[in-house]
């Protein structure tokens, strides 16, 4: 499987075989450059131009926007409706979390997420490998939050997302708060992120990618 991040909470996921997806693809007003991308499925985590600019990615066949299981193209596929401490309406859809599980090895992508769950909602989203985080703050996790959140899901792999990597024009602050609060120093960020059941280990362990251009 291999894991590539576009700024924000945008990925592409894809894996030999079986279908690709693109999560949460942003808008160019947001400020980052324009997205053109290509991928089977696209998931949005909630209503707004920083997450579900759907027409910047071609040939998808499926858009996942709400709850529920799915299998698609042999990829199990479950998305979580959490509401948002700030949507205070009963009527408001709040944030989706989505699990996707690649013959094993399972990536959580946990939208803009900005409180830390119950022990009870963490057992939802099942054995996770593979966890894509905000840290930014700016409507999400702070960083001492997101900390928390990796402490109660206890991934292998953390990779951070929604922080500020240069123009972004929404508030967010940078990823250096995120790995202070986890005791890293000057990462050498990759490019992409290759993942095999084999590579993961039971230590967790942070990588931080550098933002390609889509």
């Amino acid at each position: 499987m291999e894991v590539t991040w576009y700024g924000l909470s945008c990925f592409r996921i894809i894996e030999r075989g079986m279908i690709s997806v693109v999560t949460d693809p942003y808008e160019a007003k947001v400020g980052l450059p324009a997205l053109k991308l290509r991928a089977d499925v696209v998931t949005v985590s909630h209503d707004a131009p920083g997450h579900n600019n759907i027409k910047a990615v071609k040939i998808a066949e499926r858009v996942i926007d709400g709850p529920g299981e799915y299998e698609i193209g042999g990829v199990f596929i479950t998305a979580i409706r959490m509401k948002s401490r700030s949507e205070k309406k009963k009527e408001s859809l709040g944030n989706m979390l989505c699990v996707f599980n690649y013959g094993g090895v399972s990536v959580a992508h946990l939208g803009d997420l900005d409180a830390v769950p119950s022990q009870g909602q963490i057992e939802d989203l099942g054995a996770v490998d593979v966890a894509l985080v905000p840290v930014g703050g700016g409507g999400a996790l702070s960083p001492s939050e997101a900390a928390e959140v990796i402490s109660l899901i206890e991934p292998s792999i953390v990779i951070p997302m929604h922080y500020k990597t240069g123009n972004e024009r929404v508030e967010l602050g940078d990823v250096s708060g995120f790995l202070k609060e986890m005791g890293i120093e000057k990462p050498q960020p990759l490019e992409s992120l290759s993942v095999t059941k084999s590579s993961l280990s039971d230590e967790t362990q942070v990588i931080v990618l550098q933002p390609a251009v889509g």
